[in-house]
């Protein structure tokens, strides 16, 4: 225990430093983690409507499905780390902890079978999913969850409940992890 400057006692614990190796290979970690839950539908925390499915028992995820599920929970970190962050590390640190996250995110999934030559293709996906999630984000939790919906459904007609589930998937990805980072120092 310390004492602060009004003589109150306060608990003193070092900060985490992480590398953005570190962070990256983390992150990952928990993204592949919120992927399988999704796409198991184990997460209770925000379950999805009955009316959307995201698998199917004997074939598991359509691959268009798992996709774009993957792309959003890779985004919900994304945000969560940038918010953890923001005004507390250089950018360009920020930057090599995230491409850190795609990095291996993209070697998992190569190591799993999806050929190098598709990860081109799928990382333009990533850039303009990222693009169009932040510019929903920015106008409401809603218009996030909508915009999810539609990518994963391909429907927006079918996006009212859903919609709402994927924004509290949103919050509920992103705001444990920048409560995490607060106590992370990301040093090289």
């Amino acid at each position: 225990m310390l004492t602060d400057q009004a003589g109150e006692s306060r608990e003193f614990r070092a900060p985490v430093t992480m590398t953005p190796r570190e962070l990256g290979d983390n992150l990952a970690r928990l993204v592949w983690e919120s992927f399988s839950d999704f796409v198991t539908q184990e997460d209770v925390e925000t379950p999805l409507p009955d009316s959307f499915a995201t698998k199917n028992v004997e074939e598991g995820p359509t691959q268009h499905t798992a996709e774009e599920s993957l792309i959003f929970f890779m985004w919900a970190h994304t945000r969560g780390v940038q918010l953890a962050f923001m005004e507390r590390a250089p950018e360009e640190r920020i930057r090599h902890g995230l491409d850190e996250l795609h990095r291996a995110v993209f070697e998992d999934m190569m190591e799993h079978g999806t050929p190098g030559s598709q990860l081109p293709i799928f990382e333009q996906r990533v850039a303009a999913r990222y693009a169009e999630y932040y510019r929903a984000a920015a106008q409401s939790a809603g218009r996030l969850g909508e915009a999810v919906c539609t990518h994963l459904t391909g429907s927006p007609e079918n996006c009212r409940a859903v919609a709402t589930a994927m924004a509290e998937r949103a919050a509920a990805v992103a705001s444990p992890l920048q409560d995490f980072l607060e106590d992370v120092e990301l040093v090289e």
